[in-house]
């Protein structure tokens, strides 16, 4: 049996300050009225994979199951979508290492496809919106029942963009070097 899922989880670049995320949340409505949406964050910087990353690494345990859409700098790589260990959930994003931590912090990737199939995406009427016309109307059509393999072209997980964090070093007289990866709003550090 297809599952069909209540919750999509929304991450993005793309900031508040005009109408896109309205847009993704009306989409949704439009296409998946049964779907709550949550809005993680839309205030990761232009073009910061690495920050989209570690948010979403950061938060991937405390999300409910459901859809998970991740558009950070989605613009210039191919669409894709990753079932997580135990069916619980799928992350939709670019493939530019921005689910790599998270698929892992979620117990790894079942299997992924290349989302390709142009009758499961919006039609484009506008300039093209990745997030919008195919990665939230995708998502729409998992929270339907939509089988993942349906909607694209498989491709094999491990063939994926791996996301990319460094590691501490030791340096001379035993100190330990690490990168200071996020600062939170209160001053908290994450290190590497």
């Amino acid at each position: 049996m297809t599952r069909r899922y209540d919750t999509v989880t929304l991450l993005s670049d793309l900031g508040v300050v005009d109408e896109t995320v309205g847009v993704l949340h009306a989409v949704l409505r439009d296409r998946a009225p049964h779907a709550r949406v949550v809005d993680l964050t839309h205030g990761i910087a232009p073009h910061d994979v690495r920050a989209g990353a570690l948010a979403l690494a950061r938060a991937v345990a405390y999300l409910p199951s459901g859809v998970v859409v991740a558009a950070v700098d989605a613009t210039v790589n191919r669409p894709i979508a990753v079932e997580v260990a135990g069916g619980e959930g799928v992350l939709l994003g670019p493939d530019n290492g921005l689910l790599a931590s998270a698929v892992a912090m979620a117990g790894g990737g079942e299997r992924a496809v290349v989302l390709d199939r142009e009758q499961y995406h919006l039609p484009r009427p506008a300039a093209v919106l990745v997030v919008r016309d195919v990665l939230v109307s995708v998502a729409a059509h998992l929270c339907n029942g939509v089988p993942l393999a349906e909607l694209g072209s498989e491709v094999d997980v491990d063939s994926l963009l791996p996301g990319v964090v460094p590691l501490p070093r030791e340096a001379d007289g035993g100190a330990l070097v690490a990168e200071v990866l996020w600062v939170d709003a209160h001053g908290a550090c994450q290190l590497s």
